[in-house]
């Protein structure tokens, strides 16, 4: 695959923003954003997700000049309105507010209505551990996951993530959609012209199907753990929770009323976010050495295959991270070289170079 310098991906996704009308801090920010999911492995939600941004705010589907607004706060909690903004204003804004409450009270809670896709939610939660704290965030999205028994999709890939603390500068990074796989995922088979895994997704005729097109087209999603048979009503009952804490809380939209993410979209989605910070040091002293010492405890436990060591959760994004900051260069797909080419041709931007 085609090697491209993260200062060059960097670079190109910066000023792909600044063309679509983003301004230069927020178009930083939402690169950031973008290039910490293609850093750490997460190719689904970075440079692939570049364009639905620049149509949504060329469509005016998305703000980029949105400054959120808070509409009802207590010491620990905070109702936000995100105004329509780009992902990267909306959860900054948000999270440095519930990173702020939880030093003064404890915890942090922010719930925030008129959302945009936020990209990966880990990437939110790790800006609470960094700080020292617990980090959580979630996000409704579009109705692609079909509940057990279903035939139609009615909630999201509604995504979970926490990020705490260990001694030693370690940390625990939980990000994971309530869907077997994002659909981010499903487009990277696409673009490699690979199948999809069994037990992801269902075709037009709710049957299961490995053929990605096929599956992206039909957008029906199984939930985490596929099957009723597999319990994957278990994904389901986790995705309405996030629904709960996301629309429920925020007054947005409920994921079933909110349109497709498409490149024709022309409404914007209303989506509902939650933020949440949460300081350890609040209670039983010793936290880090205890996260440390379950870290420490499942890396060091027997593998099946001494190949592949037992991994926690996190591990594999920060070695992604290691291994491509060592290299220099992220490699992309020949298909998103080309679909940057196009993209950057439309908008009169300086294309993607790879080495």
């Amino acid at each position: 695959m085609p090697e491209v310098r993260v200062e060059e991906a960097q670079r190109f996704m910066q000023e792909s923003l600044l063309a679509g009308g983003a301004p230069l801090t927020e178009a930083m920010a939402h690169a950031d954003l973008l290039l910490h999911a293609d850093v750490v492995g997460h190719y689904s939600h970075g440079m692939n997700r570049l364009e639905l941004y620049i149509n949504d705010m060329k469509s005016g589907v998305c703000n980029p000049h949105a400054e959120p607004i808070i509409l009802k706060e207590t010491a620990a909690t905070a109702w936000v309105d995100g105004c329509d903004g780009l992902g990267a204003t909306v959860g900054n804004f948000s999270m440095a507010l519930a990173i702020k409450k939880a030093k003064e009270c404890g915890v942090g809670w922010v719930a925030v209505k008129r959302c945009n896709h936020y990209g990966m939610a880990g990437y939110w939660a790790l800006k609470a551990e960094k700080e020292g704290l617990i980090g959580m965030s979630f996000t409704n999205s579009s109705p692609i996951l079909v509940p057990t028994r279903a035939k139609q999709g009615t909630l999201g890939t509604n995504p979970i993530s926490m990020a705490a603390p260990a001694t030693g500068g370690d940390s625990i990074v939980v990000d994971l959609a309530t869907t077997t796989a994002a659909m981010g995922k499903v487009e990277m088979q696409i673009r490699k012209g690979e199948p999809l895994p069994e037990g992801w997704a269902l075709g037009p005729d709710c049957e299961p199907t490995t053929d990605a097109q096929l599956a992206f087209d039909a957008g029906k999603l199984l939930p985490l753990g596929g099957l009723e048979k597999t319990n994957g009503y278990k994904g389901y009952c986790l995705s309405a929770m996030v629904e709960v804490l996301c629309s429920g809380l925020s007054g947005s939209r409920a994921t079933h009323n909110v349109p497709q993410w498409s490149h024709s979209q022309t409404e914007p989605p209303n989506l509902g976010q939650c933020f949440v910070a949460l300081n350890p040091e609040c209670f039983a002293p010793g936290f880090g050495d205890r996260i440390a010492d379950c870290l420490q405890h499942w890396r060091n436990l027997e593998p099946v295959d001494p190949s592949l060591p037992v991994l926690a959760p996190g591990d594999k994004e920060r070695n992604n991270a290691k291994v491509t900051h060592a290299r220099g260069t992220i490699k992309y797909p020949e298909s998103q070289m080309t679909s940057a080419k196009r993209l950057a041709d439309r908008i009169g931007i300086r294309p993607l170079e790879a080495i």
